[in-house]
């Protein structure tokens, strides 16, 4: 079962996410700020992280760049999850080694494919998708 951590500062799209894929067969776990995020992603090794960029305390620029700048956690897969639209704020999360930026409100199939992506080996596509 592959696990998916969510990391997202507003509760009620935490609890969501984490239901969501549950409910589709993930093992999904839910955090609140980027410094649990970094936390779990180093005791856990999660096969994919989804990263809301306005975490309180380590935001998600730099929550993401702490866990590529890690050789243990640098093969992990970050998709930042945010409502940001602006072009500045995509630049950013790619330089901090994010690998796909989803905008919210994201479907529940852009996330499922997302999934499917970029958690299978021979996957190689990187990029931007909104939904």
């Amino acid at each position: 079962m592959k696990k998916i951590l969510i990391a997202e500062d507003n509760a009620d799209c935490c609890e969501l996410l984490v239901f969501l894929l549950r409910r589709t067969g993930y093992e999904a776990v839910g955090v609140q700020s980027g410094q649990e995020a970094i936390a779990h992603a180093l005791s856990d090794h999660p096969d994919l992280i989804f990263m809301d960029l306005g975490l309180p305390g380590v935001d998600g620029i730099a929550a993401a760049a702490a866990i590529k700048q890690n050789p243990k956690t640098a093969g992990i897969p970050i998709v930042a999850l945010s409502a940001r639209l602006e072009e500045t704020w995509k630049a950013k999360a790619l330089h901090a080694g994010m690998t796909r930026y989803l905008t919210k409100p994201a479907a529940p199939h852009a996330i499922i494919r997302i999934i499917e992506q970029l958690t299978n080996a021979d996957s190689a596509d990187h990029g931007y998708c909104s939904a």
